[in-house]
């Protein structure tokens, strides 16, 4: 469940230098866990705030809405991400603080 997903775990992802981050949930509606969907785009949206902050494009962190159930859609949007990151190159942190988990994300 993306709701479960912590933003501190997608930060770190950044910090240890990854490239990018597919961030995939059920569809708005869909979810298992009533709300979960919701929650992933609330963090989804402050994370796209402090990555920015630290310089990653926003190409680089996407939210996709799908189904486990949808195989071909799976595999589609995998690879346009693989293809962007392609193009992108490999992320450099510019700018950034030494560990953006330690300086001090708040949690709500």
């Amino acid at each position: 469940c993306t709701g479960r997903v912590e933003p501190e775990l997608v930060l770190q992802a950044f910090a240890r230098a990854a490239d990018g981050v597919l961030f995939c949930g059920c569809h708005p509606g869909d979810c298992h866990y009533v709300s979960g969907n919701c929650r992933a785009y609330s963090r989804f949206t402050l994370l796209s705030k402090i990555l920015a902050s630290m310089g990653v494009e926003p190409e680089r962190f996407q939210l996709r809405w799908i189904s486990a159930s949808e195989a071909p859609q799976v595999a589609a949007v995998t690879v346009a991400m693989t293809e962007a990151l392609k193009t992108l190159g490999l992320w450099r942190r510019t700018g950034a603080p030494a560990d953006p988990v330690q300086g001090g994300l708040r949690r709500d």
